[in-house]
């Protein structure tokens, strides 16, 4: 499917994934300094899967994990976005959708994933009018949680989780929720 569908930012340009962002989405999905807060760096085969899965999420929901080029090289710096979870965190209202980040090992500490995320929390509120937003990391991914407080974000450490996808036992499987209410909605939500 062919889109002109983006998102600009003051550095940014966020697009949907198409064939020439795979490679570079494998390669940064194999770096283990970029996959620190994930059990494993990924193979080819599982980034291809879910290259696959965020370009079909896109042409399902009209959102999804985008590639995100800086504006002034074209170079790929990661991927930022939003999905409807996977799976179900107990006692969070489903659907839910969830925003995300994971830039490349030499984009980090440039607040890429502040500036894209932020225009995604607008698309999610007023182009998708989506009640709200979560955000998932493991305990430890502090960065990952600066953004998220960055954002507005607040921590709900009653929905705090052990990722269903983690081994148990793993250092990494407790995660944090964050959320984020649409401004627009609240006061009709919490009636």
């Amino acid at each position: 499917m062919t889109t002109t569908f983006q998102i600009e930012t003051d550095r940014l340009l966020l697009r949907p994934l198409d064939e020439s962002d795979r490679d570079d989405f494998a390669a940064m999905n194999a770096d283990a300094g970029v996959m620190t807060y994930f059990v494993s760096p990924m193979t080819r085969e599982e980034s291809d899967a879910a290259f696959t899965r965020y370009v079909a999420h896109f042409e399902q929901h009209g959102f999804a994990f985008l590639a995100a080029r800086v504006r002034s090289t074209g170079e790929f710096a990661g991927i930022i976005g939003m999905q409807v979870m996977r799976f179900a965190v107990p006692n969070l209202p489903q659907p839910a959708v969830e925003i995300g980040w994971r830039l490349n090992r030499v984009q980090h500490g440039r607040g890429y994933a502040t500036e894209g995320a932020r225009a995604i929390v607008r698309s999610a509120f007023q182009e998708h009018g989506l009640a709200e937003v979560v955000a998932i990391t493991a305990v430890d991914n502090k960065p990952s949680r600066h953004v998220m407080e960055k954002l507005d974000m607040h921590h709900d450490a009653s929905l705090d989780f052990d990722h269903p996808n983690v081994p148990s036992g793993h250092a990494l499987q407790r995660h944090v929720l964050y959320r984020l209410a649409n401004p627009r909605n609240t006061t009709r939500e919490e009636v």
